[in-house]
């Protein structure tokens, strides 16, 4: 059986952002972890736009070509982390809307979460979003990597991690593997 696919989702979109460079972070790690073929999801490249399809995600009855393509990605997907900033106190609309496009794509599927910001680093946006994707069907883990004040963990462009951010991220990825390990059979044989 091949490795679990693990995609790494980016979910903010705005100039200037620094979610790309805590997702490329992340997105090493997990490859220097060897437990899964990593994918990285850029939603400012997938460039969805508000949701448009006229019937319920549920009925995958999809008639745009972009949401064809946006199924097609998360389908092959075993597990996700979610990289996300915060905004107000939950995670911001690009993220939402991205889930809110497919139904049946994300059921069974561990989640992960690295969230960035301020004082709280992100956890306030992780836990509106824990209810989203339990809603989805999917599974969240409870270890995550929550990155806060991060303006002051950047450095000429570049992620800089601390020790407990990196310990934080090798965890999340050996819960994240043993999930989908779990998980992945009983989609497998329900296909």
């Amino acid at each position: 059986m091949s490795k679990p696919v693990l995609q790494v989702v980016i979910a903010s979109t705005r100039p200037g952002r620094v979610g790309r460079v805590i997702g490329e972070w992340f997105y090493e790690r997990a490859v220097a972890g060897g437990d899964f073929d990593v994918e990285l999801i850029d939603l400012a490249e997938v460039g969805l736009p508000f949701l448009d399809e006229p019937n319920h995600p549920k009925l995958k009855q999809y008639e745009h070509a972009h949401t064809k393509e946006w199924s097609a990605i998360v389908e092959r997907g075993d597990a996700y982390v979610f990289v996300t900033p915060e905004y107000n106190h939950s995670f911001n609309a690009v993220l939402k809307n991205a889930l809110d496009f497919l139904h049946q794509e994300w059921q069974h599927k561990a989640a992960g979460f690295v969230s960035y910001g301020g004082l709280s680093g992100g956890t306030r946006a992780v836990n509106s979003l824990r209810q989203v994707v339990s809603t989805l069907k999917m599974i969240p883990v409870v270890e995550a990597v929550n990155v806060p004040f991060v303006p002051q963990l950047l450095e000429n462009g570049t992620f800089k991690p601390n020790d407990m951010m990196t310990a934080s991220a090798d965890a999340l990825l050996a819960e994240l593997a043993k999930l989908t390990s779990a998980l992945r059979p009983m989609r497998l044989s329900a296909a």
